[in-house]
């Protein structure tokens, strides 16, 4: 083969592979599109911003409605929208870049780099307050703080308060613990957090990131947040005032431009090395063995795939693939139903457009769920989870369709016949087809008249929310199926 002949066919083949590349994105990105305008439309989302990076490539980047309803100021490109909790994986990152520079551990006592702690705080590890394993009395339940207090006025209020629990022992969402990051932040780099976070990992982002837990303060190019008031029917907004030293744990606002180049070079390497990324995304190992969590990130490793990412204000959301090379950014100003928060879903029903072997099944039937109680308010409700044919009880349920079957491993009934146990295995369902599963029970392991209550499992964890539609409920907070042989 000549060799003009040779680059000939290497230029077509790597046309070719550029087209189906491009085909896919554009499949994707439609995709995607169509799903957030449904988004939108059920759950009265005012403005939102969507980007996808592939491969360190920008896939999808879009901006939907109003930023600010009373200007009716519409998203774009320029939009600051406060991501709440979600700063606390920028303020994670720079809490690793100070452990790979040498100059912090995980396991370093708070105490070594904070002078004048309560006596019981003296042995809290840095781990701990990454985990949310600390035990320090959480700043957000004691009202008597001023926002305004000062870090040592609020570490002499808290010392006033027993620990929670002994520090490693299990999960426990806790503000106070970024508030301590912040102040080891600051003392061992010498700069306020805001300009370490600045120079560290947006130096070329100027004015597309800034601080402020103040929902008040108009800030131009701010999305503003709002919550749906039921009884005026409208959405009013946001007013919390979270202070200065909630920055680290609540205060970014953040165009989408700008969380997609730090999400890039956060894959690229350039914030923290790769085997720093890989101590962050690491379980934290919990005394109570229960909980699942990472250093300041949740991690999960559905379908055997590493996910990990955060979100915040029930108004962001941001999660990374690291091995598969796609990162999701999700941030939005409000929805209709404060009982449906969305964000967890929306994220991961994207992950499913973009690759089915990324989503998460229970949260796609939860979605499913979700969207019959707002689409569906008035539909017919019927007996739902079993049927009974001659001496038998058949157990059945149906997957939502947009489930990757190939991911259900399992669901099981789990109830006051069987001590609600999910793993008990007679009451395992068997495969029917690939959206459906049976089991069918003797009628005589169950006393007649009385009332029983049950729920399906999916994959022996994920407990599934009882369909809207379902008729024969028990009217308890945990709304459980009832069965009842007559």
């Amino acid at each position: 083969m000549n060799k003009v002949l040779f680059i000939f066919l290497v230029f077509l083949s790597f046309s070719a592979f550029a087209q189906q590349n491009n085909k896919q994105k554009i499949g994707i990105s439609k995709s995607v599109d169509n799903y957030l305008k449904v988004v939108i439309k059920v759950n009265e989302v005012p403005g939102l911003a969507v980007g996808i990076i592939k491969n360190n490539k920008i896939i999808f980047q879009q901006y939907y409605g109003i930023g600010i309803i009373e200007d009716d100021k519409k998203v774009d490109s320029n939009s600051l929208f406060r991501i709440y909790s979600t700063t606390k994986l920028i303020s994670t990152v720079c809490i690793f870049q100070l452990i790979e520079k040498g100059q912090l551990s995980l396991e370093d006592k708070i105490s070594k780099h904070i002078n004048n702690l309560p006596t019981e705080w003296q042995d809290v590890k840095i781990k701990n307050l990454l985990s949310h394993s600390s035990g320090i009395p959480d700043i957000v339940r004691f009202d008597d703080i001023s926002v305004n207090a000062t870090n040592n006025e609020v570490i002499e209020r808290l010392s006033k308060e027993k620990m929670e629990f002994q520090a490693g022992d299990h999960y426990s969402y806790n503000q106070t613990n970024f508030l301590l990051l912040t102040m080891i932040i600051e003392k061992i780099s010498g700069q306020t957090f805001e300009d370490f976070v600045l120079e560290n990992q947006f130096s070329n982002s100027q004015n597309e990131v800034l601080f402020s837990s103040n929902s008040n303060e108009r800030i131009p190019n701010r999305v503003q947040k709002y919550n749906y008031n039921e009884t005026k029917k409208q959405y009013e907004k946001s007013t919390h005032i979270g202070g200065l030293r909630a920055h680290s744990a609540n205060g970014i606002a953040i165009t989408l431009p700008a969380f997609l180049q730090w999400s890039i070079n956060l894959n690229k390497n350039i914030f923290l090395k790769e085997n720093t990324k890989k101590m962050m995304w690491k379980l934290f190992p919990f005394n109570n063995k229960e909980d699942i969590f990472g250093y300041g990130w949740e991690v999960n490793n559905m379908n055997n795939i590493l996910s990990a990412g955060f979100s915040g204000g029930n108004v962001s959301a941001y999660k990374i693939f690291p091995d598969n090379n796609v990162s999701i950014i999700l941030m939005y100003n409000g929805y209709k139903y404060p009982n449906f928060p969305i964000q967890y879903q929306v994220i991961n029903h994207i992950a499913q457009l973009i690759d089915p072997k990324l989503a998460d099944p229970f949260l796609l039937s939860e979605e499913a769920n979700n969207k019959d109680i707002v689409t569906q308010p008035k539909i017919t409700k019927e007996n739902y989870g079993y049927r009974i044919e001659k001496d038998k009880v058949i157990f059945s349920y149906k997957q939502n369709k947009n489930q990757n079957p190939q991911f259900i491993k399992s669901i099981s009934v789990a109830g006051s016949f069987n001590d609600w146990n999910p793993d008990n295995q007679s009451f395992q369902m068997l495969k029917k087809d690939e959206n459906a599963f049976e089991l069918s029970v003797p009628k005589s392991q169950f006393e007649k008249g009385k009332i029983y209550t049950f729920k399906f499992v999916m994959n022996k964890i994920n407990w599934l929310t009882t369909p809207y539609k379902a008729k024969n409920i028990d009217g308890t907070p945990d709304n459980n199926l009832t069965l009842k042989i007559d």
